[in-house]
């Protein structure tokens, strides 16, 4: 099993990235090597002051980096020596299995589907976002990758989320849920509409219906289908709410003597409760359709977060996500 990770890519690379990339290397033994595309001389310098060194862990060079600040486009045809486009070069080459990156998600999007192309049927890939919820695990399906759907894409993308939470999350017949603004059948927008009716005719998709935007985190739901302009607006909702209510928690946790010692007694259930939802469990949103592994991981990720990231991507490898996704589009 061989994984390319882009070094260079995130706002803590290439650290983070070269400290979860040792973390993989200790704990999953599958991975037969390890590819860090990057500058060589930096990556080599941070090697070695991190007393980083194992076999498995190969330096790739690359003279670029694209920033948070470039334009995906742009990137794709001006960089083309990026250490996201030397990652993905090499899965196209069949040297790697899989890319992994916490660089830019729109050059990581368009690089992938320009490079690799999308599997036999698939029309447009789409981001899956594990989402934790008080049920497990809802796979947010599109949670940025298109702006604009159309019902082809949104009912394809509904299939390759119910492969994932059968082959990674092992739940035997995932339900799936169309993002509305309303339970009731007929709610929605005139996209929503018809890929309902699309959804209901899928004879393999435990299809639920309508599902509203407090459903992704209560209910048992594990794919929650929308196109990537509302699921990337739900997505960064639920972090930003999350964010805030830990703030006011701490805010008002401190503040008298009374407080302090309660939240002190607390704190392992805080520490459990936060362990639960955070993403770093989760490490990356595998970007579904496209032929290859692509894992694309939070910016800030932590060294704990980029080594899910590549557990993540050695599950889709084992598991043959993307064999199983043509089979079942294969049968529409």
């Amino acid at each position: 099993m061989k994984i390319a990770l882009d070094a260079m890519g995130g706002d803590f690379a290439p650290r983070n990235m070269l400290a979860g990339a040792q973390l993989a290397l200790a704990e999953y033994p599958a991975i037969t090597t390890l590819y860090l595309v990057g500058d060589a001389a930096r990556l080599k310098a941070e090697m070695d002051a991190m007393r980083f060194s194992d076999s498995r862990a190969v330096i790739v060079h690359a003279s670029e980096v694209v920033e948070m600040t470039d334009s995906a486009v742009k990137s794709l045809r001006q960089k083309k020596d990026s250490s996201i486009a030397v990652a993905t070069d090499l899965v196209k080459r069949g040297d790697a299995d899989a890319v992994v990156s916490a660089g830019h998600t729109g050059a990581a999007v368009a690089v992938a589907t320009v490079k690799l192309r999308t599997l036999s049927g698939v029309e447009r890939a789409g981001i899956l976002s594990p989402l934790p919820n008080l049920h497990g695990t809802c796979g947010l399906i599109d949670a940025g990758a298109n702006v604009d759907s159309k019902p082809v894409h949104l009912v394809q993308h509904a299939i390759m989320g119910h492969v994932f939470s059968k082959a990674i999350h092992k739940v035997a017949s995932p339900i799936v849920g169309l993002m509305s603004n309303g339970e009731e059948e007929g709610k929605g927008s005139e996209l929503s509409k018809e890929v309902f009716e699309l959804l209901r005719e899928v004879p393999f998709l435990n299809f639920k219906g309508n599902v509203e935007g407090r459903d992704v985190l209560n209910m048992p739901l594990q794919v929650a289908v929308c196109d990537g302009f509302v699921g990337n607006i739900l997505l960064k909702g639920c972090e930003g709410t999350a964010k805030a209510f830990l703030a006011v928690l701490k805010e008002q946790l401190s503040a008298n003597v009374s407080r302090r010692v309660l939240a002190g007694l607390l704190k392992p259930a805080f520490k459990a409760a936060a362990q639960r939802m955070s993403y770093e469990s989760y490490g990356g949103s595998p970007l579904l359709g496209v032929n290859g592994v692509v894992i694309i991981a939070h910016g800030s990720s932590s060294p704990l977060a980029m080594k899910n990231a590549l557990r993540v991507a050695t599950e889709m490898i084992q598991h043959s996500v993307n064999p199983m996704i043509e089979d079942l589009i294969g049968k529409l």
